[in-house]
């Protein structure tokens, strides 16, 4: 069997288009056989880059045997110069070719990926819903109030979750988004206070039975991270997730200062990446996104090594419904899962549309798909209304 021609496309959905460009790709066999994958830089500035990288490593790979995922996972790393000690656009052009290969050697031993990893080890997986700062439901929200930060909460709980995510430094209480003005060097007793006051708010409504993870998205420097941590952390908080942006002796910090687990992942790339914070056990929760992280391929690596140092995963997932089931097979084989991320742009009907089937957790808990191969492709509409190039 041999890789033919590659479709590498940017998707064009029904709303958001202007922040929300998922970069794709179909790769096609003389089998018939064809897989899909995808580069999880939709949103923020990189969607471009993304396809181009996608387009031109997907040159090397036309003429390859596509179920030799490790021979072209090495070709794309060592013979692209860029390659080796990549970034975020590297690694995702990798990730976006190695998912469509695992897609396409699942459909071609007639199993689902999971089989092809190892087996899965739960048949239910549990999740949280993600990012409620945003709301919890079919369209964004932003969550400005206190009140608004409690409605959304026991929305979610109410659906069956015992677990949720919120950015509670996102937005003022005028709807303004916070920005590095606000968020960079010891922060005044207001932003303080008003996280507390969020956090207290959900705390007491929501009971001790439901996990919090507060998230951070890297806004805050060390020292700032400290300061909120030190006053989330006595609400119980499941793991505080990119308190600042990623490095390890800085993770090691803020590690030290706080008595919460403390979480990366979304922004480190490769198990060469990760190893530093292995070894100085500043994480105990890592996020590896497998559509920028190196793929299948390289995550069941960096979650294999995750396990020696007794550190937890989950996987970042906020991409396309392709994305969640690539999450969601990796996760049912590894030992060291925790939990699975339910991003709220799941709920929303602009992704929803791109994906062939429309997974969704019940009562707080994901199946694994059984289909061959991912369990999920692109619907009609993804590949009716985006930008297209073919390589051959």
């Amino acid at each position: 069997m041999k890789i033919t021609s590659i479709d590498v496309m940017q998707l064009h959905p029904s709303d958001r288009a202007d922040v929300w460009r998922p970069i794709v790709c179909r790769i096609y066999t003389d089998a018939g056989i064809y897989g899909d994958g995808e580069a999880a830089l939709a949103y923020g500035k990189a969607a471009p880059a993304a396809f181009g990288i996608v387009k031109d490593f997907a040159k090397l790979i036309i003429g390859l045997d596509p179920l030799d995922n490790e021979v072209i996972w090495d070709k794309l790393y060592k013979s692209t110069f860029w390659g080796q000690n990549g970034g975020p656009v590297i690694f995702a052009g990798i990730s976006a070719l190695d998912i469509a290969l695992w897609d396409i050697k699942g459909k071609f031993f007639n199993v689902p990926v999971y089989k092809l990893l190892g087996g899965k080890k739960r048949d239910k997986l549990r999740c949280y819903a993600s990012q409620l700062q945003f709301g919890w439901g079919t369209k964004h929200i932003p969550a400005t109030k206190t009140e608004d930060y409690v409605n959304n909460s026991l929305k979610a709980i109410k659906e069956g979750y015992d677990a949720i995510k919120i950015d509670f430094f996102t937005f003022d209480t005028d709807g303004r988004r916070f920005n590095e003005l606000d968020t960079t060097c010891l922060l005044k007793p207001y932003y303080v206070n008003l996280i507390e006051e969020r956090i207290s708010a959900v705390r007491n409504a929501i009971g001790p039975n439901v996990d919090i993870i507060m998230e951070n998205h890297s806004f805050t420097d060390a020292q700032s991270a400290v300061q909120l941590g030190r006053v989330a952390q006595k609400y119980n908080i499941f793991y505080f997730e990119e308190p600042n942006t990623p490095t390890p002796k800085l993770a090691k910090y803020i590690s030290d200062k706080l008595a919460m687990p403390i979480a990366h992942g979304e922004r480190v790339y490769s198990r060469w990446q990760y190893a530093p914070y292995f070894e100085n056990l500043s994480v105990q929760v890592i996020q590896p996104d497998l559509g920028n992280c190196g793929g299948i391929t390289e995550g069941k690596k960096i979650c294999d090594m995750a396990y020696v140092y007794d550190v937890n995963v989950q996987a970042h997932v906020c991409a396309s419904p392709l994305s969640t089931a690539a999450a969601l097979h990796l996760e049912s084989v590894i030992p060291n899962f925790v939990i699975h991320e339910h991003h709220v742009n799941n709920l929303h009907p602009y992704n929803q549309e791109l994906g062939k089937y429309n997974y969704q957790p019940v009562n707080g808990y994901f199946e694994v798909p059984e289909l061959p191969g991912l369990g999920n492709e692109f619907s009609d509409y993804a590949l009716t209304h985006n930008y297209k190039e073919t390589v051959k």
